[in-house]
């Protein structure tokens, strides 16, 4: 499987991104799966509520998300990873949470994902509610988002990668 230096996934609808994202982790079988296989499940196994609405798809002026699958594949090739094509950015609460280690001056290097989860289980999402950073609710919500982005991405993936600038 060919992995993209570039950042695809900017280059990819909200729906292909969403879609694709649906179809590994129904195809969760520990092979990473590609832009083919995300073709052939599409093609063969995706659920008839959606696929009616791809077939109606076709008579509307936007392009089908098929059609954007089948660009994609002809820019990039059947065996680029498709997880490259999801776009995942952080909830706001967890960009805070980011930023805040990203801003440690005793930080020689760009926090992985897995640093965030670290800091998350130490306290830093506590502190931050202290400090009126975060909410209490807003609390709660850290774990299970990290987690996510770690089972999708990778614990090594960089946190900053996924912060939502608004």
């Amino acid at each position: 499987m060919i992995r993209n230096p570039i950042d695809i996934a900017t280059r990819v609808s909200p729906e292909l991104s969403s879609l694709i994202e649906t179809i590994i982790s129904q195809l969760d079988g520990g092979e990473p799966v590609t832009l083919a296989g995300v073709r052939s499940f599409i093609k063969n196994d995706l659920p008839t509520e959606i696929d009616e609405t791809e077939h109606m798809h076709h008579f509307d002026v936007d392009e089908s998300l098929t059609d954007e699958l089948d660009e994609l594949i002809e820019q990039f090739g059947e065996s680029a990873a498709a997880m490259d094509f999801i776009s995942a950015f952080a909830s706001e609460p967890l960009s805070r949470v980011i930023e805040e280690v990203l801003d440690d001056e005793n930080r020689e290097n760009s926090p992985s994902l897995d640093d965030i989860r670290e800091a998350l289980l130490k306290g830093l999402g506590s502190s931050l509610v202290g400090e009126g950073v975060l909410e209490d609710d807003e609390e709660y919500m850290l774990m299970p988002e990290i987690d996510e982005l770690i089972d999708l991405f990778g614990g090594d993936a960089l946190a900053e990668d996924f912060l939502r600038y608004e």
